[in-house]
């Protein structure tokens, strides 16, 4: 396994020739998973809007003018209807989503009951309630959270760019809170914010340096809202070009080939044929469900229809072929 990967290494492999490319992430894939599995998780937005936050793609930021609208903590129960719903439709995994800069108080109190509940519900829990210290990670260790997802959202170069109320820094400082306290991590990124491929390298480098690399890696292909400055601001005008996106698929499967790499946001405008290129590229993991935190998602029956006529299966979490293969 390589930690050491470079920059100017990931801009090479975005310039092999396409089948070259997908050849190479077939053979990772397939050396650490069964190539016709998928995982399926489920993403909840149990606390929605009001972050202070400015990252210039989220609908949930109280500094733009969006039609996400502040609201208050969800009730454990609702929560928990929705975690069995998500299990009966195939969903191993139970995320749930809160705008906050940090948790606080009694609000997380609340979050790690849920996660108790989660557990003996046999399903696996993830959470994404923004920056941890030490302590709080500790915390949500042992209430038995599995998963805990912080995106670095692009490289350090650009991230400026993106985000100035909370530095790369402090990302990677959560995520070592969350490694130090033996929880997996969730981390990607989102691409199509206006970042040149060198800028993509870059993210995956950093992904890829991670020791150990993290268990999923979401890539989230950019949705524009109306009113956040990517949809408003000639700066990021310009659209991703598809194959570019399965490229980085590609890539983040050969650079990080245990991971479990998640097709995200931007699944809804995806065609089936996008879809299908890309887990052919290594993607093994999607949100399944009619939403994810603020943004559409494909319907759970048509990814049934999908996975039907491509032969793939949801990933049970307690076989052998849902944890890390043991390298060859």
């Amino acid at each position: 396994m390589r930690y050491d990967w470079t920059v100017d290494e990931i801009e090479a492999l975005f310039e092999l020739p396409f089948n070259d490319l997908m050849w190479s992430a077939q053979q990772a894939h397939r050396k650490h998973f069964d190539a016709n599995e998928v995982q399926l998780s489920t993403l909840l937005s149990i606390k929605t809007g009001g972050c202070p936050e400015d990252c210039k793609y989220c609908p949930q930021s109280s500094r733009y003018n969006t039609d996400v609208e502040s609201e208050l903590l969800m009730k454990k129960d609702d929560v928990m209807k929705a975690a069995k719903i998500a299990k009966e439709k195939g969903a191993s995994r139970f995320c749930r989503g809160a705008a906050w800069r940090e948790p606080k108080g009694r609000a997380f109190d609340l979050v790690c009951d849920m996660i108790v509940e989660i557990k003996a519900m046999d399903m696996e829990a993830c959470a994404t309630l923004g920056m941890l210290n030490a302590d709080q990670a500790a915390r949500l260790k042992a209430v038995g959270l599995d998963y805990y997802n912080h995106n670095l959202d692009t490289d350090p170069e650009y991230y400026k760019q993106i985000i100035s109320t909370r530095s790369y820094d402090e990302r990677l400082d959560t995520l070592k809170h969350v490694r130090a306290n033996g929880m997996s991590v969730c981390c990607g990124g989102i691409v199509g914010m206006g970042e040149t491929r060198r800028h993509r390298a870059g993210l995956v480098a950093q992904l890829a340096h991670m020791e150990p690399h993290p268990e999923s890696v979401p890539v989230n292909m950019l949705v524009k809202v109306e009113g956040t400055p990517v949809a408003d601001d000639e700066q990021f005008a310009a659209t991703l070009d598809n194959f570019e996106f399965i490229r980085t698929i590609a890539i983040a499967r050969i650079t990080m080939p245990s991971s479990h790499v998640r097709l995200s946001a931007g699944r809804e405008v995806m065609s089936e044929e996008m879809q299908s290129l890309c887990f052919l590229a290594g993607a093994n993991s999607i949100f399944y469900g009619e939403k994810l935190l603020t943004t559409g998602n494909q319907d759970a029956e048509n990814d049934q229809a999908l996975f039907h006529k491509l032969g793939l299966k949801p990933m049970q979490i307690n076989t052998p072929s849902s944890r890390r293969m043991v390298d060859a």
